[in-house]
C-alpha cells in the first residue's frame, strides 16, 4: 500500500490544485523528478494504482482465510489511500 500511496500522490500532483493538496501542485514536474505519471502516463498510473489495490485486497482475503477475523478497517484504508481525491 505504500507504493500505491506514492503512485496516487504522483497522480494528485498533476491533477489537483495546491489548495486541495495542501502543498504545491506540480512541484515534482517543476523539479524534473521522475514520477509514476512521467514514466507511465496519467492513465497508466491510475491503472497501476488500481492493480496495487487489487493485490492488497487479495492479500487481505488470504489473511482472512488464515484466521484474521476482521479485515474491514484495513480494506477501507487501502481503498481510501488509492481512491482519495486530496
Amino acid at each position: 500500500m505504500g507504493l500505491a500511496f506514492q503512485v496516487v500522490d504522483d497522480i494528485l500532483d498533476v491533477t489537483a490544485d495546491s489548495a486541495t493538496l495542501g502543498k504545491t501542485a506540480g512541484k515534482d514536474a517543476a523539479q524534473d523528478k521522475p514520477t509514476f505519471v512521467s514514466l507511465m502516463g496519467l492513465q497508466g498510473s491510475k491503472d497501476y494504482a488500481q492493480q496495487l489495490l487489487a493485490q492488497a485486497l487479495a492479500s487481505l482475503d488470504k489473511l482472512k482465510d488464515n484466521g484474521l477475523e476482521n479485515t474491514d478497517a484495513l480494506r477501507a484504508l487501502a481503498d481510501m489511500l488509492v481512491n482519495r481525491q486530496h
